[in-house]
């Protein structure tokens, strides 16, 4: 189904974590917890939590981690991309539906994440090999 540019300009915060949780699921060793109750949804490669969900007072968020060069970058060009909520401000990223957000991003911000953490896992726990997976040739 192709989005029309209305919807990809009006990416509300329930459609982004729904993208971002179909997405989170389908990659290899991902787990989903609630460790802090049922208002936290919890994404780990194996034993690492890559993606986080909550609700903000009123606002659905995805939590990221980001390398921090690409984080700096993303908070500059994107007002919907702010320093990890509750979390390392240099290494993580809050993402909220809003107008520079769209499909396509929150889908790369995804496996970006889950590429850095199956990066620091030890090699024999590694569900994929992170400097390749989810890359096109």
């Amino acid at each position: 189904m192709k989005r029309s540019i209305e919807e990809l300009i009006t990416l509300d915060g329930q459609e982004l974590q729904k993208i971002a949780g179909n997405c989170a699921v389908g990659l290899p060793g991902t787990d989903l917890e609630h460790r802090f109750g049922p208002d936290w949804r919890l994404y780990k490669a194996r034993s690492k939590v890559f993606m986080l969900m909550t609700d903000m007072p009123g606002r659905p968020v995805v939590i990221l981690k980001a390398d921090p060069d690409d984080a700096a970058a993303l908070r500059e060009q994107c007002a919907d991309v702010t320093p990890g909520y509750h979390m390392n401000k240099r290494h993580w990223i809050t993402v909220e539906g809003g107008g520079t957000i769209d499909e396509k991003l929150v889908k790369e911000l995804v496996i970006d994440s889950y590429r850095l953490v199956v990066g620091g896992l030890p090699q024999s726990e590694q569900p994929v090999d992170p400097r390749t997976y989810g890359r096109r040739a």
